[in-house]
């Protein structure tokens, strides 16, 4: 398929509509003393919105983010944008990187310098890789799902493609956390005659075999299991209302800025 070169160029008119639609949040009330045990605490929402209205400067965001090299590519039928930097050493390992939720390519901006140009950084020019860092279908600048079906172990096919078919790489690397630790993993176990090796920061998905004839859990690996599910039913209302019900949810995420950042930012803290 063929590569084509991007460039983020957000317009003028869509700049004055986020700060217009800032300028006139419609705040909630909140329980005196409460925090943020109830979610987004009220004050700490309104000062973050004060800041990205009157000081954030996204033109100088943008700066930074184009000095990276973006490309879009087809892969089954969608666009996908991604980032890739040539590692600067005698035989860059190809790597991707998946982010995950509520993250974005842009999670990568520190690390992909250390992997391409280790060199400039204090390290071997021998452990230079070839980064490229897609945003998943439906984040970022990547086009989103037409039909139902497309979850994170078909996106780990897809990005064995775009690595393989798109890119040329016989053979790479794979790195990923949260939502981007799943893709990850599907390469790692359904593409092993392309992949070299996986890393993962978060042990999520597939969930292994529990089944009969499977070794029992220890006592540590059933106090993860446990803690698990004391934060699925504390932390976990977010996962559930996207994986049953998104489309209600973003009627109020696509139309106020100041509710998605509310939305995010309280699982950051988190």
């Amino acid at each position: 398929m063929a590569v084509h070169p991007f460039k983020i160029e957000v317009p003028d008119p869509v700049l004055d509509d986020l700060k217009a639609r800032l300028e006139r949040t419609r705040w909630p009330d909140e329980l005196p003393g409460t925090g943020w045990d109830y979610g987004s605490n009220l004050d700490h929402i309104k000062e973050l919105v004060e800041y990205w209205r009157t000081e954030f400067d996204w033109r100088a965001q943008e700066r930074l983010i184009n000095s990276f090299s973006h490309f879009k590519t087809e892969v089954d039928g969608l666009e996908i944008h991604y980032i890739h930097e040539k590692g600067k050493g005698p035989n860059p390992v190809p790597l991707v990187v998946t982010h995950g939720w509520p993250g974005t390519f842009f999670e990568m901006h520190k690390i992909i310098p250390l992997l391409s140009d280790p060199a400039s950084h204090g390290g071997d020019p021998g452990d230079a890789f070839d980064v490229v860092v897609p945003s998943m279908p439906g984040y970022g600048y990547s086009g989103h799902a037409t039909e139902r079906g497309l979850d994170v172990l078909t996106i780990g096919d897809m990005w064995a493609r775009l690595m393989s078919e798109n890119l040329g790489y016989a053979r790479f690397g794979a790195q990923g956390g949260d939502w981007g630790a799943s893709v990850t993993a599907k390469l790692g176990f359904a593409h092993g005659d392309k992949v070299i090796g996986i890393h993962s920061t978060s042990v999520t998905r597939p969930t292994p075999y529990l089944g009969p004839g499977s070794r029992p859990l220890s006592e540590v690996e059933k106090g993860l299991l446990q803690s698990r599910e004391g934060w699925q039913a504390a932390e976990g209302g977010y996962a559930h209302i996207q994986g049953t019900k998104p489309q209600t949810l973003s009627y109020g995420l696509n139309d106020s800025p100041a509710g998605l950042a509310a939305w995010i930012v309280e699982k950051y803290r988190t």
